[in-house]
């Protein structure tokens, strides 16, 4: 399964959001009960994206409603509303900070929707639920094994930087050298795991042109931790970090030149050759598989850059 690429999260209380929503061309929408939605408002908000999600939106390719933390006692009402939608796909499960707050959510999707089991999926046309759960403190960083292992359903993890700074007594600086340890440790989980998704924190700053530079730093530095993923908190964010985290031409080139040239290999036996002076071997082409099958998940014309790299020889 494609990992979710982009969560987008929009407040639940509000229909105009909700309404604007409908033109947007993005991979995930998270509709929030949580943080955004204060306490007057949460059960006008679970009408309003149980109504919304009876039909799906065009652009959106995946329908997510962030409940509340398990802990308020509010996610059962939330999770009862939210799963009679028949367009809803993914639960963000907020502040998740033991397997036990999974592993209650996983119990109220077995039992409102049996035939959307993740464990099952051969016997339904429906897909199953996804499930991605926010890390948000300390305790949940020092607990993701279990957390990784507590559901069926887990698709993949969410950093909450803000949130964790508060739990930590951390300020965030434009480095976030401070959330380093954290975000390194989510990564590596999700990835020992087999988790799709592995979300990176939101980039406060996003107005004007060095906001939008901020955005891009971040997404580079994210990937060079191992996120698949960006959270955004505006829709004028969702172009820049598409982009970020989809294959560029260049990588995607190479890749294509990678995987010609070692098909040709392989006929010849050749275990390890090389690329412009470089020693290719089977890390650098799973490398170069993991890109092709990125790109052709976002939708890119792989077969043009295979094609144009048809001649390439292992050196």
């Amino acid at each position: 399964m494609a990992g979710t690429q982009l969560v987008l999260r929009l407040p639940g209380s509000s229909q105009k959001w909700l309404d604007k929503s409908r033109n947007l061309k993005v991979d995930c929408v998270a509709y929030d009960l949580e943080d955004s939605v204060v306490p007057s408002k949460k059960s006008e908000a679970r009408g309003n994206v149980s109504r919304f999600l009876q039909t799906r939106s065009p652009g959106v390719t995946e329908n997510a409603v962030r409940i509340n933390a398990v802990n308020t006692g509010l996610a059962l009402d939330d999770l009862t509303a939210v799963l009679k939608a028949p367009s809803i796909d993914t639960i963000v499960v907020p502040k998740v900070n033991s397997s036990s707050d999974l592993e209650f959510v996983t119990d109220v999707i077995r039992h409102n929707l049996p035939e959307r089991h993740a464990e099952n999926p051969s016997k339904t046309s429906t897909p199953p639920i996804n499930v991605l759960a926010l890390v948000e403190s300390a305790r949940a960083v020092t607990d993701l094994s279990s957390i990784c292992k507590a559901s069926p359903y887990l698709s993949g993890l969410i950093f909450a930087a803000e949130d964790f700074a508060l739990d930590l007594s951390l300020t965030r600086t434009p480095s976030l050298l401070e959330f380093l340890f954290a975000r390194s440790a989510i990564a590596t989980a999700s990835r020992a795991y087999n988790l799709s998704s592995t979300i990176d924190l939101v980039c406060t700053s996003y107005k004007g042109a060095e906001g939008q530079q901020s955005l891009k730093d971040e997404c580079v530095g994210g990937r060079g931790l191992g996120f698949n993923g960006k959270q955004c908190i505006h829709p004028s964010q969702v172009d820049v970090v598409q982009k970020a985290f989809s294959p560029s031409d260049k990588e995607l080139h190479w890749a294509a030149r990678i995987r010609i040239a070692d098909q040709k290999a392989d006929r010849q036996g050749r275990g390890s050759w090389t690329l412009d002076g470089q020693m290719i071997d089977a890390p650098v082409v799973g490398k170069a598989q993991a890109i092709i099958r990125k790109a052709e998940a976002c939708g890119i014309d792989v077969t043009s850059a295979m094609e144009s790299w048809k001649d390439q020889e292992p050196e």
